[in-house]
Parts: structure tokens; C-alpha cells; sequence
């Protein structure tokens, strides 16, 4: 084998009058190269992409809901359902909620529609969601307000559009509560005070969502003492499917439950179906770059054709004419890989550490292009490479193998 690579070595370095076949060798490990740099880029965009989307889910949704059937959304005597809630396998919090659509007006008369919230902010051990931590890091207490209203909080973007400023007045309209009367149908409106924006990073809720009290949103929507239905949150997001099976057993008939998994199921799968189809597409350049080796290999065979028949003459075998070819395209291909993977590497830290990319909140619901490299898709990337490489080599290096040394050596 030291014979082969030190042959294969004189090959592909350039020699003085066969410059074009060094670079034809680095035009053949450039697209090497490039195809792996783009397969890794495009699949750490697609992963960083699944992932802060799915990380952005899990911090502002519970895993588990757990509704009722036929009353829409409305649970009454949640307290003991709640509690053998709290008491199944897996479930680490549980908590009412209220979900409602409103309209917000603010002082000037311009309203938007929001979804209204209402959380049980007196609960007390592990939270069910991200948004009470959210609400404490930026200082808002829904309870304590200075006007004596019920306090609102709003995505920063939806505050944004109304010019709302903390201490605002804000009327909130709920058809959920409507009444029918003489002027046809009344709305329930009542009055709360602005107390903060947050910011979630998911640009659906930061434009959309609003939060109040549990008792000002149960008010507010005329469910007296129900609620919406519980919110719970498992010790493995994975595990949502099992847990919530395990609730809907607990607790029977007419409860129901729905996890984040089936809730978002559409999104994450046109997510992979986009991932895998721009691997397929990106994977031709590789393939592309496999024909180059393939041409590269072909030249270098003509070029050589004496020297293929001086070295079997001198006792080389076919076996180890084969080899030579081989160990030369596989060379092409793993120099390649590696730079490929090199460069691929450093473009996805670059824009993930300086945040290069802005994609539009209003498709992707977050404001700019995350990158995530997996360990095995690299692997699997740089593997898949040197294996076409191989490949592209077989028949250049067969048709070097096959050569009669006589016609070889009398080749003009």
C-alpha cells in the first residue's frame, strides 16, 4: 500500500508541463467542498430552526391541556379534576387557565384583536409555563396595580401598535360574554390597567397575547367560577403523548386532553419535509462533485497511460493499479470533506453568534435565522461524501487496472 499512496501522491501534485491536472484535482476538491459546506449549512439551519421554534412552544405553552367535551372551552369543579391531575405519573405542575379572544382599545380609540390569557398567579410550587418567570424578570404584577384595575400584560409588539405605556387604561372587549338586548348584541367590556410588556422571542405571541389574572379573565369572559380548562407540564416534553393518555384514564369521561406535539404536528412536519427536500436537492452538488473526480481520474488515467504500462510491466498487478486510482480519489474526497466541513462549521457559528440572518417573525414566529449543528448529521454528511468518492472511483481506476501493458507503454 506505501507503494500505491506514494504513486498516487506524484499523481495528483503538479509537475512542471501538467499543471491543468493540479488544478483540475483542486477544481475536484472545491466542489467537494462546496457541496458539503452548503448540506451542513442547510441542515444546521433546518435543526436551529426546529428547535428554537420547538424550545419557543415548550416556554410559552403547556405540554398537556386537559379540556372537557361538548361545553367548549369551559370546566366546571376543576379543583378536583385538578387534583388527580397533579397526581399522575409525570405531571411536575398543573394549573387552571382561562383562553379567551378580546378586543384591546386603548385610550385613543384603536383597538386590535388579542388573545387574553388568565393565569392563577397566587399558584404556588413549579410553573407550568415560561410566561410567570417572564412576567417576574420584567417586573409585572398582575395583581397589584395602582389605579385598582386588573392588571394586563402585553407581547411587547401588541403594546407596541396600541402605544400603550405602564399605568395606561385599556378597555377589554369580550363577545365571549355578550348580551343580547334592544340594540342587538352588547359585548362585555371592562377596564384593566396596563402594568408591562414582555417578550417571549416568538413573534405570534409577542404580537398577539395578552395575560391577566385568573378571577379578572374569568370575570372578564362570564365563566363565574370555571374555567377554560387545567394547563400541565411533564417532567419530558417527549413524554406528552404517554402522560396525556394517563390524565384521560385518570380522569374519564367527558374530560379530554391535547398535547403540544399534536397541537403543532402540521408545523414540524412541513419543517422536515423543507429539510429534507433541500438535503436531497443540496446532496446533487456532492453528486456533481463526484462526476469531477470521476473526469479528474479519467484525464489523469489517459495522462499516465505509459507510465500505468511501465509500472506493470515492472511487476505492478492490476490489484494495485486499482488501489493507486482509488487512494487518489479517496484522497480528493476526504480533503474535501474536511475542508467542507471546516468551512460549514465556521459559517454556522458566525451567523448564530452574530445573529447575521433576519427571517420574518410573521411565517417562522422568530425574528432571526437559528443554526444548530447536530453531531450525527455531520458525521453522516462527511461519511456519505467519502463513500461517493469512493465510488466515483471505480471506474477510472478499473479502467486503469485493465490496461495491457504492451498497448500501454506503446500509447503516443
Amino acid at each position: 500500500m506505501k507503494l500505491e499512496w506514494r504513486v498516487a501522491r506524484r499523481y495528483l501534485a503538479s509537475r512542471r508541463g501538467t499543471r491543468f491536472l493540479s488544478l483540475i484535482t483542486l477544481i475536484a476538491i472545491g466542489g467537494v467542498a462546496v457541496g458539503v459546506t452548503a448540506l451542513i449549512v442547510v441542515t444546521a439551519v433546518m435543526n436551529g430552526l426546529q428547535s428554537e421554534l420547538r424550545k419557543g412552544i415548550l416556554g410559552v405553552n403547556p405540554h398537556v391541556f386537559v379540556l372537557t367535551y361538548g361545553e367548549g372551552m369551559r370546566m366546571d369543579g376543576w379543583e378536583a379534576p385538578l387534583q388527580k391531575v397533579r397526581g399522575v405519573d409525570g405531571v411536575i405542575a398543573a394549573a387552571p387557565f382561562v383562553h379567551t379572544e378580546v378586543g384591546l382599545q386603548n385610550r385613543g380609540k384603536y383597538a386590535e384583536a388579542a388573545v387574553l390569557r388568565g393565569l392563577d398567579v397566587s399558584a404556588r410550587g413549579a410553573a407550568v409555563t415560561d410566561i410567570p418567570g417572564i412576567l417576574k424578570e420584567n417586573r409585572i404584577d398582575l395583581q397589584r396595580t395602582r389605579s385598582g384595575l386588573p392588571g394586563l400584560a402585553a407581547g411587547q409588539t401588541l403594546g407596541a401598535r396600541l402605544g400603550l405605556i405602564p399605568g395606561d387604561t385599556v378597555t377589554l372587549i369580550s363577545f365571549t360574554n355578550a348580551r343580547v338586548g334592544a340594540m342587538g348584541i352588547v359585548p362585555k367590556m371592562e377596564m384593566f390597567e396596563y402594568v408591562g410588556g414582555f417578550r417571549t422571542g416568538m413573534w405570534e405571541y409577542d404580537n398577539k397575547f395578552a395575560y391577566t389574572s385568573l378571577a379578572a379573565a374569568q370575570d372578564l369572559a362570564g365563566l363565574g367560577g370555571a374555567v377554560s380548562g387545567l394547563e400541565v407540564r411533564t417532567d419530558d416534553p417527549y413524554r406528552a403523548r404517554e402522560v396525556s393518555a394517563g390524565i384521560e384514564k385518570a380522569l374519564g369521561i367527558p374530560y379530554r386532553t391535547d398535547d403540544w406535539m399534536n397541537m403543532n404536528a402540521s408545523l414540524f412536519s412541513a419543517l422536515k419535509l423543507e429539510k429534507l427536500a433541500l438535503t436531497l436537492i443540496l446532496l446533487l452538488i456532492v453528486i456533481v462533485a463526484a462526476f469531477n473526480i470521476v473526469s479528474t481520474l479519467v484525464m489523469v488515467v489517459t495522462d499516465k497511460t505509459r507510465e500505468i504500462g511501465v509500472l506493470k510491466s515492472m511487476g505492478m498487478t492490476s490489484r494495485r493499479i486499482l488501489r493507486l486510482f482509488m487512494v487518489q480519489g479517496l484522497v480528493i474526497g476526504i480533503v474535501g470533506a474536511l475542508i467542507g466541513g471546516s468551512l460549514g462549521g465556521l459559517v454556522t457559528y458566525v451567523v448564530d453568534r452574530f445573529k447575521l440572518i433576519s427571517i420574518p417573525g410573521e411565517i417562522y414566529f422568530i425574528s432571526h435565522l437559528p443554526v444548530k449543528i447536530d453531531p450525527l448529521d455531520l458525521v453522516f454528511i462527511v461519511l456519505a461524501t467519502i463513500v461517493i468518492s469512493f465510488l466515483a472511483t471505480v471506474y477510472p481506476a478499473w479502467q486503469a487496472a485493465r490496461m495491457d501493458p504492451v498497448e500501454a507503454i506503446r500509447h503516443e
